[in-house]
C-alpha cells in the first residue's frame, strides 16, 4: 500500500485584515507574496489576488470598501 505524501506548508499562520475593527479576510503566504481570502461578503471583490505586501494587501480591500468601488 502506498501512502500519501503530503508536506506541510512553509508558511506561518494566516495574516487576519481587519477594516476598522471588523474582520474582512486573512493573508495567506503565496510564492508571490501574499492571496488574500474573503470572509465577508463586502471584500469578495479581491479575494484570491495576491500583492506584493501585507500593506498593499490591506490598501486594496480598503479601496474595494468604498461606496462605488
Amino acid at each position: 500500500m502506498q501512502h500519501a505524501h503530503f508536506e506541510k506548508p512553509h508558511s506561518a499562520k494566516p495574516i487576519a485584515v481587519d477594516i476598522d475593527g471588523e474582520p474582512k479576510g486573512v493573508l495567506v503566504a503565496h510564492d508571490s507574496g501574499f492571496r488574500f481570502l474573503a470572509v465577508k461578503l463586502d471584500a469578495f471583490g479581491v479575494d484570491g489576488q495576491v500583492f506584493a505586501s501585507i500593506e498593499a494587501a490591506e490598501a486594496a480591500v480598503r479601496d474595494a470598501l468604498r461606496p462605488g468601488a
